[in-house]
């Protein structure tokens, strides 16, 4: 039986330059993920109350909920960045500038419609 693996790519320690770019990626995820949160909590606590029942937590805890979806997987694309640059590979896509294209989105409808039944 024959058996045609290949053997793992030998890893490398990746250019010093590539390494700081991707920490510094990785800290920018994670300060939108703080802006997320923070901007939530101010929408559910400091806000005027709409006229729709929830609407502050309905415009605020998208908010936060994004950010805890980017900084939980930040560190995970972070680290699968970093191997691939160890192993010479192509860095992996990261889904996370739609995720946060479509949620700030939704967030925007939701404060459109909010203010659209505001008296």
């Amino acid at each position: 039986m024959t058996h045609s693996a290949e053997p793992p790519a030998a890893e490398r320690e990746p250019d010093v330059r590539f390494t700081y770019a991707n920490e510094r990626t990785f800290l920018a995820w994670n300060r939108t993920a703080l802006a997320l949160i923070a901007t939530g909590v101010a929408a559910t606590q400091l806000l005027p109350r709409f006229d729709v029942e929830f609407g502050r937590r309905m415009l605020g805890l998208p908010l936060i909920a994004l950010g805890a979806v980017l900084a939980l997987t930040s560190y995970r694309f972070w680290q699968s960045n970093q191997a691939a640059m160890r192993r010479g590979e192509p860095l992996p896509r990261s889904p996370m500038p739609l995720v946060l294209s479509i949620g700030i989105g939704v967030v925007a409808i939701i404060g459109v419609v909010l203010a659209a039944f505001e008296n």
